[in-house]
């Protein structure tokens, strides 16, 4: 089932999720209906918060990434089919040189900013077999993951941006928290009259 996306300026979306048990009630719906939400969006990925549930679930495909011609074929081929659940996540290490990249979310549309971000990380979660993993990602899968792992720790990208720029976007989250955006996918809007 497709669910409405959570716009900016919900309390839910700065919260830091709670835990998940592997006897958590309607779990793998859950999950199969956050895929569902994040394609139907043409994302590549969605957390819990960005659906209503402050929980520590996100999901990740990074396939839509695999067709941008600038990167090597090394980096296609590593983005391509990248598809993963992370469940209880805990970033243990991040490093490296922080790099630029244009971001966005499907929580605040319509605002792209570079932000910076370590290269290389190393983070332990499960899988929805609830096995526990360490595993160390780097480049846009890493980036991505960052990015889905700060909604569940309460931090949006645009809390990493500088002031300045902050500034300029104001106009653009207002009108995102009133619902005055138009986006193809389902959204709920914090500030919307009639809620």
């Amino acid at each position: 089932m497709i669910l409405p996306i959570i716009g900016y300026g919900d309390p839910v979306l700065r919260k830091v999720a709670d835990n998940v048990t592997a006897e958590f009630p309607d779990l793998k719906e859950t999950i199969v209906n956050m895929y569902e939400t994040m394609y139907n969006a043409n994302g590549v990925g969605l957390a819990a918060p960005q659906v209503g549930k402050a929980l520590r679930i996100f999901v990740i495909d990074t396939t839509p990434f695999s067709d941008d011609e600038d990167l090597d074929s090394a980096e296609q081929k590593q983005l391509n089919g990248f598809k993963r659940t992370f469940i209880n996540a805990k970033m243990i290490k991040e490093e490296g040189e922080e790099w630029s990249f244009n971001e966005g979310c499907l929580s605040i549309p319509d605002v792209r900013e570079d932000v910076y971000r370590n290269p290389t990380i190393t983070i332990e979660y499960c899988e929805e077999d609830f096995v526990m993993k360490t595993e160390v990602f780097d480049g846009l899968i890493a980036r991505v993951i960052q990015h889905e792992y700060d909604h569940i720790e309460g931090i949006l990208f645009t809390d990493k941006i500088s002031s300045l720029k902050k500034r300029l976007i104001q106009k653009k989250l207002k009108n995102i928290i009133e619902g005055k955006t138009f986006q193809e996918y389902r959204m709920k809007f914090f500030g919307k009259k009639g809620r």
